[in-house]
């Protein structure tokens, strides 16, 4: 079988759609919580998942996506644990999952290992936050070889001599960050969207995700129009917190994304 995120991407840009991209932590507020809501999130719409793999140093993560880790850390999530929910994951839904990290944690676990069990679990693709590519570049520990998806960040502040460089080294697809500093919500989109969007679309092939402070359906449709998917994280991060010791949390979270996600599939113009 082919990779997940190929497959998706495939049929979206076949019937002119953009993929909508969750982004939630991986134990918030327990592993079992995140078993439930990933196929969840799937039947609410949602075309990939992108579980953040707790850390007690988030640099680039809001306020709202700190918290989050530390409460998963709290609730005992590991990145041993994070991997066998994935493997729970994999029994009721295929949908494509992307481990959203930041390197110190597969440091730990080692990364030849980390990348096989990450594999083996059915995870589909990495975004290293804080993996540069002159590192990968002189490292041979990110040589292994392996199946699983290399996403690459692009900020509004990359120059376009290392946008080539950023996306020559990726697959799956490009994460276009679209507001400087951390993840959270904003109010608007930004105006330079859809230039930035054509500068990248110039050097790849790939699929370009924007993220980062995307929150309502009107939003979505803006990005949408401009990219192959888009991220809303913080937002659904937000409700987790606040419904986390509901017991209706799942249906409640549904409820919330769907809209969202329904907004990603009814602009048919993107360039």
């Amino acid at each position: 079988m082919g990779n997940r995120i190929d497959q998706t991407f495939e049929k979206l840009r076949a019937s002119k759609q953009a993929a909508m991209i969750a982004y939630i932590a991986a134990g918030d507020p327990s592993l079992d919580a995140t078993e439930a809501i990933v196929p969840a999130l799937e039947r609410a719409g949602v075309d990939l998942v992108e579980l953040g793999l707790p850390f007690s140093d988030p640099l680039a993560d809001g306020i709202v996506n700190q918290l989050a880790a530390a409460r998963a850390l709290e609730a005992g999530a590991t990145t041993v644990k994070v991997l066998e929910c994935v493997r729970a994951i994999r029994k009721k839904s295929q949908v494509p999952i992307v481990l959203y990290t930041y390197l110190n944690p597969i440091y730990r676990y080692g990364f030849e290992r980390f990348m096989k069990d990450a594999e083996a679990s059915g995870v589909d693709g990495l975004l290293i936050l804080d993996l540069p590519p002159d590192e990968v570049d002189s490292n041979p520990d990110f040589a292994t070889d392996s199946s699983l998806k290399r996403i690459r960040l692009i900020a509004p502040t990359t120059p376009e001599s290392r946008i080539t460089k950023l996306t020559a080294g990726a697959s799956g697809f490009i994460y276009y960050v679209s507001r400087e500093g951390v993840t959270g919500e904003r109010a608007d989109v930004a105006e330079t969207l859809s230039e930035r969007v054509a500068a990248i679309r110039a050097t790849t092939s790939l699929p370009i995700a924007v993220g980062f402070g995307i929150s309502t359906p009107e939003q979505v449709k803006q990005v949408a129009a401009v990219s192959d998917a888009v991220v809303v994280g913080s937002a659904i991060v937000k409700r987790i917190a606040e419904w986390g010791a509901e017991p209706d949390l799942v249906d409640r979270l549904s409820a919330f994304v769907a809209p969202i996600a329904a907004a990603t599939k009814s602009t048919l113009h993107r360039a």
